[in-house]
């Protein structure tokens, strides 16, 4: 029996049908679908128990069933809901080809030759410079050194890197005396030492934790700046203490390399003349470890920068120069007037933005940011004090120029109060809700929209976890990053898990969220992903992005995008990425040439969702063997 659509199509997609025949047509179209669908069923599953007589009629009207078409209407024969193009077959797919084996260790916004062409004061040209035309990026995919193996898996890597991983021994030359890293034939070991703490990490943040409470939970988030291979933070884990760690790219280029190895968060960055790339309030303490940063210098923008990043109530921690410099000055081969008066300002700095020196003892100095600024504004004139800054957003860092002035902390009624929000213990200030949603300083976002934002990415872990068994087996993955993290809802769904989430709110967010992610307990960074990320290859061994290429699919190339995450996704490293269907063939037409093995499966919730979820996986491959 011909379907009654082929008789009736015609009469629907004309263009010239009266009101009143149309209603009738739309009518006489139902009656036609019903018997005909009533007819196909009893036809074809005799699933429709209808009495003889009443299954003649029914076949009958559905045959009868035929819809004149008027004499002056013009018909519309073309198709009016055309199935997707086919995938490409594999044929048809450029596959990119692999850069050459010197590429293996390439940042584009860290490049060595291109720093040459910026100033050298203050080590501007240690910052983020990246390529500035089309013709400057990335068309290759970076290749692993000859040898590349599966990282040893957390708690292991901590102390162990295989050597093929991150071929360097200069550091192990330099610093091996002073305990940061060992070289033994086919691996590196890392005793957890530190120009300032050879006794090793461990006891060192024993020593601290003598001076201010480490195991109450009021400490969460740190940031160690000039981190060497990142001991520090490292060991700040075992007691629940989430650490940024970042050192520029110089002679010793494998120590962010070396820390991100041994599965600890880290970035390549420096203190020059622009802000770093973290929200304000962010951090509970900062720390330098005999970092060589000239804290006194420039007006004290260094110090005014630690102040930003600082949370009310948090503390700054100085080991190294100059700090017990009485003990130290032949050691260091610096004369006792220069110290002292080094310390003479970095004292005096402190004091002008309103920190109280706490302690002193041995190596270590901890300085404490006030709670709030209302003794601070009072006293500014009278100890001559910078003024606070009013013309930048204290949370904007992305390539913002540093100041010589305070940033305000939010306003408090009473002098008891801390500014912007208390904030709880951890670990329930992970679910709590943050200051910046309670205060309603984060447009559109409420306390309600938190906690569903919370309980959506618990329900979305799991499904990744159902499909991605990699995700789901403890230790497979280490260092996670989250392209586009919002509330920061995907790290704390997996906070439970031995891995740690680098959570990137993009600079063209219609919200700026990085605030609330730390507020959270959690770390992240702003990033612009037209530009490639402050990191060495082969650094995440698994990337999530969430609608990041509708994101910017009118500010750059997806396939730029592709690539940058093709550089820093380790070897047989995983993808997640959601987006719009549409998108993911396009993803998936891109990565074919790429090695890597990905399929598209639907929402969580179901086929019926528009935005779908590709999973894919990057194959193993590396450079050929060096020639000899």
């Amino acid at each position: 029996m011909a379907p009654p659509f082929s008789n009736y199509h015609n009469l629907i997609t004309a263009s010239k049908i009266k009101r009143p025949n149309l209603i009738k047509a739309l009518a006489a179209v139902i009656l036609c679908s019903v018997f005909y669908l009533i007819g196909f069923y009893q036809n074809t599953r005799g699933s429709i128990p209808l009495p003889s007589p009443v299954l003649a009629q029914t076949q009958k009207n559905a045959v009868a069933c035929v819809i004149p078409v008027a004499a002056n209407i013009t018909l519309d024969f073309e198709p009016h809901h055309r199935p997707a193009d086919p995938p490409p077959s594999a044929a048809a797919v450029p596959e990119l080809p692999p850069c050459d084996p010197s590429y293996s260790e390439y940042t584009p916004c860290e490049d060595a030759r291109r720093s040459l062409a910026f100033e050298r004061a203050r080590l501007i040209y240690r910052e983020r410079h990246c390529p500035a035309s089309g013709e400057e990026r990335l068309r290759c995919r970076v290749p692993a050194p000859h040898g590349y193996r599966v990282p040893f898996r957390w708690p292991e890597s901590r102390e162990l890197a295989w050597y093929a991983n991150v071929p360097h021994k200069e550091l192990t030359v330099e610093k091996g005396k002073q305990n940061w890293v060992h070289y033994e034939g086919d691996r590196f070991r890392f005793p957890g030492g530190g120009t300032m703490f050879p006794r090793g990490a461990d006891a060192y943040i024993d020593e601290i934790g003598k001076l201010i409470n480490l195991k109450d939970g009021s400490i969460r988030t740190a940031i160690d700046t000039g981190c060497g291979v990142a001991s520090f933070g490292a060991y700040l884990l075992s007691r629940n203490v989430l650490t940024v760690s970042f050192a520029p790219r110089d002679s010793h280029e494998a120590q962010v390399q070396f820390a991100l190895e041994r599965g600890v968060p880290a970035l390549i960055g420096i203190i020059a003349s622009i802000r770093l790339p973290y929200p304000s309030r962010a951090f509970d303490i900062a720390h330098c470890s005999r970092c060589l940063i000239p804290w006194g210098e420039h007006d004290g923008q260094y110090l005014l920068e630690v102040d930003r990043l600082l949370r009310p109530g948090g503390y700054w921690i100085l080991s190294g120069p100059p700090i017990n410099w009485e003990g130290h000055y032949r050691g260091w081969n610096r004369t006792m007037q220069d110290l002292k008066a080094e310390q003479d300002r970095v004292e005096g700095v402190a004091r002008s933005i309103c920190w109280k020196k706490l302690v002193q003892k041995n190596d270590i100095a901890i300085w404490q940011k006030p709670t709030n600024h209302v003794h601070c504004r009072a006293t500014r004139r009278v100890f001559r004090q910078p003024g606070f800054c009013t013309s930048q957003n204290p949370d904007q860092a992305w390539y913002t120029k540093l100041e010589t002035c305070i940033t305000p902390l939010p306003e408090v009624s009473d002098i008891k109060e801390t500014a912007g929000g208390s904030l709880p213990k951890w670990p329930e200030r992970l679910t709590a809700i943050p200051p910046r949603i309670r205060n309603g300083s984060l447009e559109g976002i409420t306390a309600g929209k938190f906690n569903e934002d919370t309980e959506l990415w618990q329900k979305r872990a799991g499904y990744y976890k159902r499909v991605d068994q990699q995700l789901a087996q403890t230790g497979r993955y280490r260092n996670l990053l989250d392209m586009n993290a919002y509330l920061g809802g995907f790290a704390a769904a997996l906070v439970r898990d031995p891995v740690w989430v680098m959570n990137v709110v993009p600079v063209e967010s219609r919200v700026d969220t990085l605030g609330a992610i730390y507020e959270r307990g959690l770390i992240g960074t702003y990033q612009n992903w037209c530009e490639a990320m402050s990191t060495y290859p082969r650094t995440y061994d698994f990337i999530h992005a969430d609608s990041i290429f509708s994101l910017y699919k009118s500010k750059c190339e997806m396939e730029d995008i592709l690539v940058e995450m093709d550089r820093i996704l380790r070897p047989q490293g995983s993808v997640i990425i959601r987006d719009d269907v549409d998108v993911l063939v396009k993803v998936k037409s891109i990565i074919q040439g790429m090695q890597w093995d990905g399929r598209i499966a639907d929402h969580e919730d179901g086929p019926r969702h528009r935005e779908k979820v590709l999973f894919a996986v990057k194959k193993y491959w590396t450079a050929p063997p060096p020639q000899t």
